[in-house]
């Protein structure tokens, strides 16, 4: 399965994942701080994810990892 992993400590919730994702399951965490005090970036829904790293390619801070099943 492809997988998703944020460094959500590191993420200042700038968005740019959220709106590049082409099957938008990258949500802005509203309901969670990091110790900066920024809603992270997560993923809602794992499964759906096709690895094209679009997320991570946009992300300022390389908070976003992506590895594709093989």
């Amino acid at each position: 399965m492809n997988k998703v992993t944020f460094n959500e400590e590191r993420c200042k919730g700038c968005g740019l994942c959220v709106d590049v994702c082409p099957r938008g399951i990258v949500v802005i965490l509203a309901d969670k701080l990091n110790g900066k005090g920024y809603h992270p970036a997560s993923v809602s829904d794992q499964e759906k994810c096709i690895a094209c790293a679009m997320c991570a390619t946009m992300c300022p801070d390389s908070v976003i990892k992506v590895e594709k099943d093989v």
